[in-house]
């Protein structure tokens, strides 16, 4: 809930010359979204949230950010380039098309949508305005391991990438959840929430641009008190230049770990594999960003904590200064959030389905 990395500052942009504000911090990936974008030279302007306690504590990490009153005195300003924003799920897509409609980028948390009717709308306001609508997919673009990876995909170390297998498990910690995290209308549902991560790193590592979801399941194994949460979820999918990928996540992460959930990725090449150890290696290390290559080299491995950064912030921000798509493509971010979208929809619900039930 409240990962926010910290990397090395890399300004691409001088102090005042790419404004930004934050508003509606229903989610703590705020934080990290914003620490990405001040580290690559961003200014940080405005912050808004009618929750004054919400305000308060962000104003702690970035105590020279000015309070405004309300939403419309950040659209109004017009020295104010991007929006950042973390609402409630359900309510991203609002707040994105209020943004664009004003003449101003958008980064939201992810997942960016509930329902794909709310993804249509937002494609049709992105043509109409030319703004950006992007997406904060965390988990590649907020880990060092998972950037290097990408990296020597490029590279050709393990030749044309074929098959993806994503595990992202989460610690629940209910009590420190807010209400609508247990809402089925606000969240979305298991796969569109933290499963918009993998199938986003899926299309990113085989360089699919299409997908189809061939199958997937969800479930409530173990909160009944949470009547509307899944608690597990996963699905298969192939892209359109035949690689294919399985996802799981779960809110199972055991109380005696270390971190949060124990990441990983597994990637085939035709000429090599690649494993990602994001944020732990278990019963070794405490950090995290354990990369394992074998090719026709040999067995390699890299611990890239520091060495890498986050190059997607400063991309961005002359994305948005120079209306290209270095960072990531307006139709990759919404095609990750579709395909989580009809994950969900067409997901089978097993442990809410009496044949299933055990016990």
């Amino acid at each position: 809930m409240n990962y926010a990395p910290k990397g090395k500052p890399n300004p691409v942009v001088k102090k005042g010359e790419f404004i930004f504000a934050a508003a509606c911090l229903d989610h703590g990936h705020i934080y990290g979204m914003c620490n990405g974008l001040i580290e690559a030279g961003a200014t940080l302007k405005w912050v808004y949230d009618p929750d004054p306690l919400k305000v308060a504590k962000f104003l702690e990490t970035f105590p020279e950010v000015v309070h405004a009153e309300s939403l419309e005195q950040i659209l109004s300003d017009t020295s104010v380039q991007l929006v950042a924003g973390a609402a409630i799920p359900s309510k991203r897509s609002e707040l994105g098309i209020q943004v664009m409609n004003a003449g101003k980028d958008y980064f939201t948390d992810k997942t960016p949508f509930t329902s794909l009717k709310q993804l249509e709308k937002a494609r049709e306001v992105v043509k109409q305005t030319g703004q950006k609508y992007m997406v904060y997919y965390s988990e590649r673009l907020h880990v060092e391991g998972a950037v290097f990876a990408g990296d020597l995909i490029k590279t050709g170390a393990i030749g044309r990438v074929i098959q993806v297998t994503g595990f992202g498990p989460h610690r629940l910690s209910a009590p420190s959840r807010p209400e609508w995290f247990f809402k089925r209308e606000q969240y979305g549902g298991i796969l569109c929430d933290i499963g918009s991560h993998q199938i986003e790193q899926f299309l990113y590592y085989t360089g699919c641009q299409d997908a189809k979801v061939l199958h997937s399941k969800i479930a409530n194994y173990n909160h009944p008190q949470y009547p509307e949460l899944d608690d597990f979820g996963d699905a298969t999918l192939v892209g359109d230049n035949g690689a294919t990928n399985y996802l799981r996540v779960d809110w199972f992460t055991p109380d005696g770990l270390r971190t949060w959930g124990d990441g990983r990725i597994f990637i085939i090449g035709m000429e090599g594999t690649i494993e990602i150890r994001k944020y732990i290696d278990l019963a070794r290390a405490n950090n995290g960003n354990h990369v394992f290559l074998v090719n026709k080299d040999g067995e390699q491995y890299f611990n890239v904590s520091g060495k890498v950064g986050f190059p997607f912030f400063g991309q961005f921000i002359l994305d948005c200064m120079n209306r290209t798509e270095l960072a990531m493509t307006q139709a990759h971010a919404f095609k990750a959030a579709e395909l989580c979208l009809q994950a969900q929809e067409q997901a089978i619900d097993i442990y809410r389905n009496e044949k299933f039930k055990m016990g």
